[in-house]
């Protein structure tokens, strides 16, 4: 009578990863098919009946064909059955990504439920999928409303799968449409209710979960990078949920001081903590502090040996001032003009009302930069 599902959602497949730039946006994108198919062994691993898929499975309903059919290939790992709803992302509009998925896929055991309608009966009438289908991007009703009134089989397991959100208990405000009551397993007498739009594994009640998104995407601390495991027994049985991470990238954001030269091997103890493998690692770098211009020179090298070795390195120096020390005017020039063009910049560099005083601060590390280039020419 007992049922195994594996409950995930949110893969965005085909995103763009605008706000990562070049290779290292194409090699997220590309991860997100080799997530899925790790999804699909770990499924087949587990004896599942069946995976759960939540919405979203697309990033929009304009994605290549190209996407689509990897996709399809990416299940072919699980042989049991895969359920799929649509999202906020990828809606069952009348012209919608799934109109072409349906007529690409040629599997008994991928269903595309585009309609809120009868419940799909698997396992031989002992598993009832309950899903509550966006057939437009935005809607203000609650599409599991429904639920309450199903009828399914007196020996059926009840499992609701919807996509949208749940206001008042997710861990920010949330002003999204696509309400979903938090009382909807109690209120439906579901075993258990799937869920995706928050993109972060999140309990609402012993029913009720978010997988979040298998494969991060975002420099978010709300633990992606999970599917979920669930067992119930039999009906009215509560269910046993269990966290697996499958995400390859790391997505880490970080906050460092600088403020003397034993600090960068402090910040490289930093980077190197986040994670074995650097070439899994995206980060988010700000830094703050005062430093002079030769120590902001080995800053700037030692992050471009960081951003050869991470997946994506993001660094915001906007708080990191430069201020010249005696040393370094005296390397850019003793006296001259171009001392006094020097003593100028740094009064303006350092004063805090000086509206043009990064364009000065710049101006300076240009000036360092040029006289060290030319010391090694």
């Amino acid at each position: 009578m007992g049922v195994t599902l594996i409950h995930t959602a949110d893969w965005q497949l085909g995103k763009q990863f605008g706000n990562v730039p070049g290779d290292a946006g194409a090699a997220l994108r590309d991860q997100r098919i080799e997530t899925v198919k790790e999804i699909a062994r770990l499924a087949q691993e587990r004896g599942a009946d069946a995976v759960l898929v939540c919405g979203d499975v697309f990033e929009t309903n304009a994605v290549a064909d190209r996407t689509i059919r990897q996709a399809l290939n990416a299940l072919d790992p699980f042989t049991g059955d895969w359920v799929f709803i649509p999202g906020n992302h990828d809606a069952a509009l009348a012209d919608s990504v799934w109109s072409r998925a349906d007529r690409i896929a040629g599997s008994d055991n991928v269903h595309f439920l585009l309609r809120n309608e009868d419940p799909l009966l698997l396992k031989n009438g002992t598993l009832a999928i309950l899903p509550a289908v966006l057939q437009r991007r935005h809607e203000a009703d609650d599409l599991t409303a429904w639920f309450d009134h199903a009828e399914t089989p007196k020996r059926a397991i009840r499992v609701g799968i919807a996509h949208g959100s749940v206001r008042e208990l997710l861990p920010e405000a949330s002003e999204a449409p696509n309400p979903i009551a938090a009382d909807r397993a109690e209120t439906a007498e579901l075993d258990y209710l799937a869920l995706g739009d928050w993109h972060g594994t999140f309990k609402v009640n012993d029913r009720t979960w978010y997988a979040g998104t298998p494969e991060p995407d975002r420099f978010k601390s709300n633990d992606p990078g999970n599917v979920l495991a669930v067992e119930i027994e039999q009906p009215g049985a509560p269910p046993t949920v269990e966290r697996i991470q499958v995400g390859h990238y790391v997505w880490r954001e970080t906050d460092f001081s600088i403020r003397s030269a034993e600090d960068i091997p402090a910040l490289d103890r930093e980077l190197t903590a986040f994670h074995s493998d650097p070439a899994r690692l995206l980060v988010r770098l700000k830094l703050e502090g005062v430093v002079t211009l030769a120590l902001r020179e080995q800053l700037r090298e030692k992050l471009k040996e960081w951003e050869a070795r991470l997946r994506y390195l993001e660094a915001d120096d906007r708080e990191l001032i430069a201020e010249p020390s005696e040393d370094d005017l005296d390397r850019i020039d003793r006296d001259g003009f171009v001392r006094t063009a020097v003593e100028q910049l740094r009064a303006q560099a350092t004063d805090p009302d000086n509206p043009e005083r990064e364009i000065a601060k710049a101006a300076l590390l240009r000036l360092y930069q040029e006289h060290i280039r030319m010391e090694k020419a």
